[in-house]
């Protein structure tokens, strides 16, 4: 049986669907200053191109019970890939090991999905830390940029049983 990702400090870092009761704490979800550059001032941005775009689909992470950040991710029936999108950590939760165990959940979770051959994501070429994290989970340039970012990709391998 598989154990959901912990955080450094042992919490359980799981996916929410965002709903009446939690969509105000996943829009307040806000990086540190200097991250700003990067992501989204509030992960309302987020959520509301989850709801407006037709594209995305937006998910709160919790640590235990507590909403500490956001994810979205889509699939883009052009290219085939599932991409990941609008990760955001609460400034305060920063430094935990909660961005790196929401990513493992979500890429788990895509993964998990038939028509899953690929998940791509983009960041900022000057944001050294997702460039770590996002390499140390196996994603790797693409040599692509979208929208002036790296895009990097992880392939999904395929159980030949299933």
């Amino acid at each position: 049986m598989e154990h959901e990702p912990t955080d450094r400090e042992g919490r359980r870092i799981a996916l929410c669907a965002v709903d009446d009761g939690n969509w105000r704490a996943v829009a307040d979800i806000a990086p540190r200053d200097e991250q700003r550059g990067f992501v989204a001032a509030l992960a309302a941005r987020y959520l509301l191109l989850s709801m407006c775009g037709g594209l995305w689909t937006s998910l709160g992470v919790l640590a235990d019970d507590t909403v500490v950040g956001h994810v979205m991710w889509a699939y883009d029936e052009e290219g085939g890939a599932h991409w990941i999108g609008g990760v955001v950590v609460d400034a305060d939760e920063q430094g935990k090991g909660v961005g790196r165990a929401a990513m493992q959940a979500l890429i788990r979770m895509l993964s998990r999905r038939p028509d899953c051959r690929e998940i791509r994501l983009s960041y900022h070429p000057d944001n050294s830390g997702a460039a770590k994290l996002y390499a140390a989970l196996g994603f790797t340039p693409t040599g692509d940029l979208e929208d002036d970012e790296v895009v990097v990709a992880l392939a999904v391998p395929r159980d030949p049983a299933a």
